[in-house]
Formats: structure tokens, sequence, C-alpha cells
């Protein structure tokens, strides 16, 4: 029976803290535990080790004696037996396995290495209860690509994650760039851990001639010169279809008509909208007639 480098089984070294133990333990558990390599017999094996490893190196009062005694195990016990001795003529009572009972055995398929043993004593409970191994799932991250037009009320989709077909619901509103979590649909745990959860990133692609700003739209509306002197009425395109709004007279080249509640959908917020902001563009003829013209020229004189 030889020594065994349970530093070197995690990947670690001598000095690595508690919480860097805890880690490799875990990254390397969740690549060789069975459940993820059924009947692999050399990932069995070493998820083992690991364990072994683990419930040493994490284990203050074990680690400090593997730390002491792991190369020259064969006589761990005398030098055990040499500090008891020490420590009751002192006047000292206890044992040096005192607060090493009750420590979890955490591999279901098999015991820990004749070497575990002679250092640290078959005294030692070994109850196979579910411990180190019982680990929660990763999160999965995923990109969903939607039109725009899709997003104007609440959709169902199926989607396929790593072969595994999931049933979301979509909100209304749900912005470009906007991450939303599922709940237990990412890796699932292992040996009754809880599941990751699923984040999806959404891509909204513009398939509208409208602008988006945040729960509003842009958009662009082109009127006469005379509308925009005498006013009038003007039809403006929207989502929901087209409406009459009113051009009040004198409207200048560049202002804004706000049209309230025909923008998009405000994020988990179904019965409001944004608004739809149409930019005016006043057309100036280009030919007109020599009585246009003429009646141009009256006017001109008038305000002079």
């Amino acid at each position: 029976m030889s020594f065994i480098d349970y530093y070197k089984i995690l990947g670690l070294e001598k000095t690595a803290t508690s919480a860097e133990i805890k880690k490799a333990y875990r990254k390397l558990a969740r690549k060789y535990h069975p459940d993820v390599n059924p009947d692999d017999t050399n990932a069995e094996q070493q998820f083992k080790k690991l364990n072994e490893a683990y419930a040493v190196l994490s284990d203050p009062e074990k680690r400090k004696k593997y730390d002491a005694y792991g190369e020259n195990w064969e006589h761990a016990e005398e030098f055990e037996k040499a500090k008891r001795q020490q420590q009751s003529s002192r006047g000292k009572t206890g044992s040096s396995q005192d607060g090493w009972q009750h420590f979890q055995y955490s591999s279901e398929s098999g015991d820990f290495s004749d070497f575990f043993n002679d250092l640290f004593g078959s005294s030692y409970q070994q109850s196979k209860q579910r411990g180190f191994q019982s680990m929660r799932g990763r999160d999965l991250n995923a990109e969903l690509t939607i039109p725009l037009t899709e997003t104007l009320k609440d959709q169902k989709q199926v989607i396929n994650i790593n072969g595994k077909k999931i049933r979301i619901t979509i909100p209304a509103g749900i912005k470009n760039g906007q991450t939303i979590k599922i709940s237990n649909q990412g890796e699932s745990g292992v040996q009754g851990g809880p599941n990751g959860d699923l984040y999806i990133t959404f891509n909204i692609q513009n398939d509208t001639s409208f602008t988006r700003e945040g729960d509003n739209l842009l958009t662009t509306v082109n009127i006469d010169l005379y509308t925009a002197v005498l006013g009038g009425d003007q039809v403006i395109t929207t989502l929901n279809g087209k409406v009459r709004v009113k051009i009040p007279p004198g409207t200048q080249p560049g202002e804004k008509i706000r049209i309230n509640s025909k923008g998009l959908p405000i994020y988990k917020q179904p019965d409001k909208r944004g608004d739809l902001i149409a930019d005016v563009q006043v057309q100036i003829p280009r030919n007109i007639s020599p009585e246009e013209k003429s009646l141009f020229q009256k006017l001109a004189t008038l305000k002079r």
C-alpha cells in the first residue's frame, strides 16, 4: 500500500485554501460523477478518489493529521500514541480522534482506501448519507432572436436547449438585450441537488418601418404646405392600423405629434403602452402653375 497524494488528486498545492479545495472538488466531481458517466468504471474510480481526498482535506482536523503524517502514515499511530501519552502526563484528557467521528462519507459505491483506514483508523463512522456529491446543476445561457412584431403580446414558444424541449412564455414588451430567467431549466442537479436555471437573452429584430425608443415608436409624417399653414386632417400609420390626427394651423417642419398609447406594450404592464411620436416634415412644392405662382406672389406682397 502506497501513500496517496490527496492534493495531487484535486490538482492543488498544499497551501490551497478551503475555498480552493471546495472549488476544485466541485469541478472535478461534476466531471467524474457516475450519474454523468454511467457504466464508466474509470470515472467511478476517479470519483471515489475525489471523495476521499475531499473528505480529508475539507475537514480541518483530518487535513492537519494528513499533513503531519501523510507520507509517514505507517508510523502515524505511534506518533499519535506518543502525543496522547504526553497530553495525559500534562493532565489533559481526550483523544486525538475527538471531533473526527461524524464526517459524511460521500461515495455510495464503495469504502475508502486502505491508506485512509490505516491513517485515520477503522473507528471512523462512514455513514453512506448523501454528502459532498449532492450538487446544484449548472446554469445555462441561451440567445433567442424574435421580430419586434412578436413582442406586441405574450408569446408561447418551445425552444430546444441541449436536446431538451422547454416551453416558455415571452412577455409582451421584451426589449432588445434583455435577459429573463427560467427557473430549474438548467442542467440537472447531481445526486438530488437542485437543477440550475436557464437565462435567455433576447435579440429583437425590428421588422417594422418604425424606430424603437424604449416603449415609444418614432415615425415620420409628410404633410403638404397648405396643411402646414391652414391645418387639417392627416392619416398616420401605426402598428395597429391607421389613425386620423389633427394638424394644427401653422405647424412647423420638425415639430412632433404625439399619439398616446400607440407605441409598444410596457413590459409586465399589459394594459399600458408607449406612444407613437410623429416627426412632421413639410413638403414644399417644386413645380407650381402660373396661377399658383401669382397667388404666392400676392401672399408675399401682403406679408411685406
